[in-house]
């Protein structure tokens, strides 16, 4: 039985992926710091299936201990700060995570199979780093494959740059098999709400149940290349699955506006968004990327795979489960309200 080490496993690809590895038949452990509690997160009904491992990617002695406890066949890094403008916020905390963070996990690697002579230089340990279209940034040419030079327009990407990069050295220098996939924009139903596709999914629940008047969004002409993130990490097992060790760009290949997002979310409740949606111009990164589309060619080729869900059906489905959600979240609080009296 394969094991697999997830960091990050309570976020949204993290529980996707965990979901998919135990399918396949791994033993799936989560690292979580000392604080989190699993059972509150989207991984809370898979609990009895998952095993966890305390860790933290700012501390290099807790991830060598990590990597010794597991003793994984393959590492995912997918742990970050994954909020774009919060980089603009803690450009320095978002460094050490989504930037040093990357070298720690390779470091940790690196120490324990130095430690076991069978796993010469971490070549047993198989590792999956996140990548992210936002490293393509100001891109001169469209659409973006593997060849297309990075200039980041955020922290967040020059970060996600750096741990490109040593992931890429540590596979040269130190003979370690070490991966990363540059996936696009991703999201689902268990995407946070300050991303601005569940943002308009929500708020156009809400807006249906009359519980909201209101859309507030910054630039509704940036361009993104979506999918379900269910569908990519089907990718970043198969980029593991290798004899040789290859990064890959995952996307759709197509290119949608916010624009496009938030009148396929209001079509699939009827409502036209014109009569919701008002811009905030404090809404609007300081540096913006406009335009961002995956030539996902190779990947197809190479790993067979391709996305299941159309962006359409991404946003129905994520309008669908929110209209689940705030509604029974709104029962609940009209109980409670009239429990109290």
């Amino acid at each position: 039985m394969k094991r697999a080490l997830i960091t990050g496993i309570t976020g949204q690809d993290g529980s996707y992926l965990a979901e998919y590895l135990l399918g396949l038949g791994y033993q799936v452990w989560g690292l979580v710091r000392g604080q989190a509690n699993p059972r509150k997160s989207r991984v809370s009904r898979m609990l009895t299936d998952l095993s966890f491992v305390e860790g933290d990617l700012m501390d290099q002695s807790s991830l060598v201990a990590a990597v010794d406890k597991v003793q994984p066949d393959e590492v995912y890094n997918l742990a970050a700060v994954s909020f774009v403008p919060m980089s603009w916020q803690q450009p320095e905390l978002v460094t050490d995570i989504n930037g040093t963070g990357v070298l720690r996990v390779l470091e940790a690697i690196r120490t324990v199979c130095g430690l076991d002579k069978s796993r010469t230089a971490g070549g047993g340990i198989r590792f999956y780093q996140a990548s992210s279209s936002e490293m393509f940034g100001k891109v001169v040419h469209s659409p973006q494959s593997e060849q297309t030079n990075f200039h980041p327009r955020s922290p967040y990407g020059v970060a996600k740059a750096y741990g490109h990069y040593i992931t890429r050295n540590y596979r040269e220098s130190f003979g370690m098999y070490g991966v990363s996939g540059i996936l696009f924009n991703h999201e689902s139903p268990r995407r946070g709400v300050e991303f601005v596709t569940r943002k308009i999914s929500l708020a156009v629940a809400e807006i249906k149940l009359g519980l909201r008047d209101k859309l507030y969004l910054g630039n509704l002409n940036a361009v993104r290349d979506w999918g379900f993130a269910g569908d990519y990490v089907r990718a970043m097992h198969a980029m593991l699955q290798r004899d040789d060790p290859v990064d890959y760009v995952v996307g759709s290949g197509e290119m949608h506006s916010v624009r496009d997002a938030v009148c396929m979310a209001f079509d699939s409740v009827d409502l036209d968004w014109r009569d919701y949606v008002e811009i905030d111009p404090e809404l609007v990164r300081p540096a913006e990327v406009e335009l961002l589309c995956a030539d996902p060619t190779r990947a197809r080729v190479e790993l067979g795979w391709k996305p299941a869900v159309t962006f359409p059906e991404l946003m129905q489905m994520m309008v669908e489960a929110d209209l689940v959600a705030v509604s029974n979240a709104h029962k609940y609080d009209q109980l409670m309200l009239a429990a109290s009296w």
